[in-house]
């Protein structure tokens, strides 16, 4: 019962997290956004998800109480996305608010699941993929005008909310005084949260620009949805087979991955035309999220005894902070040269990695 409730969180929350990021940059393109508006915009959720967590190092005690008014919170704000969505200012506060939301709901429910599951946390965290590619596929042949993709986005979120209150009962509050005495340092492993930084920095053009990227190099909107499915069954088919490969080095196991991503940004520059080109980039999404992305929090559930804590900060300095620096900058970047410049950030990020041969 525990592994079906985990599996439909992710299912519905990353299903949310597929329109925000597939669909939601082409609604606010066509209702007249420019590109760094739209780099600012979607900036606002991952700044908030970076600066939530220092509340709770000294100021803020992440009780069950707080975790449900937080989920009460991201049901009102995406319904609020109706009335905000052609303001910009007041869609920028939106996206804001939601931001502080996500930043604690997703990171409570994966220790939960970390705790539960541990090496086969990935089964479960696949229906999140399934879900992401399912929004994809789906939405892109009833994309027709822009509430719709609102539609879908309120009731994700309304179900992923739901889900995770039917969790909290897997929380035990020993657990969670425990981790809230137990100190917290950035600086201990400086060296791995700038790599994190860089990481997610270098998926600002992918995940802010992609959609808009193919279309402006005569591919349909539709194909553009496949295309997203294929990374997505490749990330699945990771998920499900990368348990034996996570009993191994993690550090060496997230090296290889983000060679993996530079790699995979240098071939979308060197050849923007090609459609062959796209799709085998996608594949490599196994690797440069599948696998990357379960090595990170399984490393940082190891090294670290304040385990929510570290997993807010993952989602901060990373997904927050570096998806808010790499929105602005593929923004800012947005054109020819926009996935060499990701490219060689991502390669940045290995560089900090190689003369680290920790045991995990």
């Amino acid at each position: 019962m525990l592994f079906l409730k985990l599996s439909s969180f992710y299912f519905f929350y990353f299903a949310a997290v597929g329109v925000y990021i597939i669909f939601l940059p082409k609604v606010l393109h066509d209702i007249g956004y420019n590109t760094f508006e739209i780099g600012v915009v979607l900036a606002l959720a991952p700044l908030m998800r970076f600066l939530t967590p220092f509340l709770f190092l000294k100021h803020i005690k992440l009780t069950q109480k707080l975790f449900k008014l937080i989920l009460l919170l991201s049901v009102f704000s995406s319904f609020l996305f109706y009335f905000t969505i052609h303001y910009f200012y007041l869609f920028m506060l939106n996206n804001a608010i939601l931001g502080v939301c996500l930043s604690i709901l997703l990171p409570y429910i994966e220790l939960i699941a970390l705790k539960e599951l541990n090496h086969k946390y990935g089964k479960s965290r696949l229906f999140g993929s399934i879900g992401f590619a399912f929004i994809g596929f789906v939405l892109a042949k009833y994309l027709s005008e822009p509430n719709i993709a609102l539609h879908y986005y309120f009731v994700t979120t309304l179900l992923t909310a739901i889900i995770a209150f039917m969790l909290l009962k897997y929380d035990e509050s020993n657990h969670i005084k425990s981790e809230n005495n137990a100190s917290f340092s950035l600086f201990k492993y400086w060296w791995f949260w700038v790599s994190l930084f860089l990481m997610q920095v270098s998926f600002g053009g992918y995940y802010n620009f992609f959609t808009i990227y193919e279309s402006e190099h005569n591919i349909s909107l539709e194909v553009i949805s496949y295309l997203w499915g294929v990374g997505i069954l490749f990330e699945v088919l990771m998920f499900y087979y990368q348990a034996p490969l996570l009993k191994k080095n993690l550090l060496l196991i997230i090296k290889f991955s983000i060679l993996v991503t530079a790699f995979r940004w240098l071939m979308l520059y060197i050849f923007p035309d090609s459609l062959f080109i796209s799709y085998f980039t996608q594949s490599l999404h196994a690797f440069s999220f599948g696998l990357y992305h379960s090595a990170v929090i399984l490393y940082l559930y190891k090294i670290y005894e304040n385990k929510k804590l570290a997993q807010q900060f993952m989602l901060g300095v990373a997904y927050g902070f570096g998806g808010f620096v790499g929105a602005v900058l593929a923004g800012y970047l947005y054109g020819e040269y926009l996935f060499l410049a990701s490219s060689f950030i991502a390669f940045f990020a290995f560089l900090f990695l190689v003369t680290r041969s920790e045991k995990y």
